[in-house]
């Protein structure tokens, strides 16, 4: 759109979507880990496993809110 010399507003619209996608994307992906790996992590019992696997949430949502 740049090349083309699209309207500037046009190519903003544009990138605001492709955000919003990727949000729900990375959003799903998120609820997957949970799901499946932090789950396991809790119910295997492992303490070390389980600290790391909230560590590695809480760093995501971290990295996520900037």
């Amino acid at each position: 759109m740049v090349d083309t010399n699209r309207y500037c507003i046009d190519i903003v619209t544009q990138i605001s979507a492709v955000r919003a996608a990727l949000r729900r994307v990375e959003e799903e992906v998120l609820r997957e880990h949970v799901a499946h790996c932090v789950e396991h992590a809790i119910t295997s019992g492992d303490t070390e496993q389980q600290r790391e696997k909230v560590a590695e949430l809480f760093d995501v949502l971290a990295r996520a809110s900037r």
